[in-house]
């Protein structure tokens, strides 16, 4: 891929790069905004501003229609977007689940009617949206979930637990996978919902965190009615929907979006150059090695934002990417507590924030080990992990 922009791709970023500089909020001295409890103070509705700001310009998703906040651009549009905007303090954290995860589930495999009535919604930042797969017993193993949903007449009693659901606090609604047929395989008996996250029957609690913050919450559906209505894809089906959207999260996590991060190889340098120690060959080398990945890693997203140019759906690229990415963080985090000393407890613990989330890097969107099987056996061409469960009724596998 030429790197380089065309003379049309430079007059796209002129266009966004004018529009974000007269509209973008300005960075305030305060913390950005990952850094902060999400939520806190008026986050919501600076989020939600920003969103309806980016939806009348039709930037909200440059490639679709204009009813959907688009333009009908193109998918290198977008990219170059979401480069420009990653320059400014934009609140943008309460809608990475909602647009880049289940905005394109629910168009890929949504009904006409489910189409409208929340797309729109979802794209200007009216209503927020979680993601609701992993629970206590299947986390790496989502297909092993046991929340279930029992058909009575027009509607759906769903029960059970989920787990590890960011943002559930704040959202309006959720996409959810349960088990709706215990008599097949595990793959074979799971469906998706759209579940009102605010129905009665509904109890979210925060999980704290050891960077602070309460990101990640546990969600517990006690005989939750979900209107027949609400079925994302086909009933038994729904481990396909499920796969569209960790598609869609791993290319998410993996490419960063096109955009920024937590933390930069940059600001480790600029943290070494402050400390004296950029000439130390021993650190020197460190950051070279992380600079050399981190630029692996942008190449890793060139390819699949190419693939995506073409119409290409995501594939095991972004598995790749993602596992890059967790090591990166947790690499960046530990380089620059080093660096950073006893002011990354006791003078700055901004300092710190990429320790203390890199874990979360390794597990969230699929587990490291997750992602080496995924690159094994669909990039590599190896042996499958051995299934003692195929061929198994779900109800009969050992938990």
């Amino acid at each position: 891929m030429d790197f380089n922009d065309t003379p049309e791709e430079a007059a796209w970023r002129e266009e966004f790069r004018a529009w974000l500089e007269e509209n973008a909020p300005k960075f305030t001295g305060q913390p950005p905004e990952h850094d902060m409890e999400i939520g806190g103070g008026d986050y919501l509705a600076r989020a939600k501003r920003w969103q309806a700001t980016k939806f009348d310009a039709g930037f909200a998703r440059i490639t679709w229609e204009p009813e959907f906040g688009g333009r009908n651009g193109t998918t290198v549009e977008q990219i170059i977007f979401g480069q420009e905007e990653s320059r400014f303090p934009v609140p943008n954290e309460a809608f990475i689940i909602g647009l880049g995860m289940i905005a394109p589930t629910l168009r890929a495999v949504g009904n006409d009617a489910q189409k409208d009535r929340y797309l729109t919604k979802l794209l200007r930042g009216e209503e927020i949206w979680s993601q609701l797969f992993s629970e206590p017993g299947a986390g790496s193993d989502v297909a092993s979930l046991a929340t279930t949903a029992t058909r009575d007449g027009d509607e759906w009693i769903n029960n059970g637990q989920k787990v590890w659901t960011s943002g559930a606090q704040f959202s309006d609604y959720g996409e959810i996978v349960c088990r709706t047929n215990p008599e097949a395989e595990k793959h074979k008996g799971i469906t998706a919902f759209i579940v009102d996250m605010k129905a009665p029957g509904v109890t979210i609690k925060p999980l704290k965190q050891m960077n602070g913050g309460a990101g990640f919450n546990e969600v517990f559906f006690d005989n939750v009615r979900v209107p027949h209505e609400n079925v994302l894809g086909d009933v038994n089906e729904g481990w396909t929907v499920a796969i569209t959207t960790l598609m869609n999260e791993r290319v998410a996590i993996g490419s960063g979006g096109g955009g920024g991060g937590r933390g930069t190889v940059q600001q480790v340098i600029a943290l070494a150059q402050q400390r004296g120690v950029n000439g130390d060959a021993r650190v020197r080398q460190q950051l070279a090695d992380l600079y050399t990945k981190t630029r692996i890693q942008k190449f890793l997203s060139m390819r699949t934002l190419t693939a995506a140019t073409k119409g290409k759906v995501p594939g095991p690229e972004g598995s790749i990417g993602k596992l890059l990415g967790g090591r990166i963080m947790t690499q960046l985090g530990d380089l620059t507590v080093s660096l950073a000393g006893a002011d990354a407890v006791a003078g700055n613990t901004r300092l710190a924030q990429t320790m203390l989330a890199a874990p979360a890097g390794h597990i969230a969107g699929g587990s490291d080990e997750v992602m080496k099987n995924i690159i094994g056996e669909r990039v590599l061409g190896l042996p499958g992990e051995p299934r003692p469960d195929k061929g198994v009724a779900w109800r009969e596998v050992p938990r």
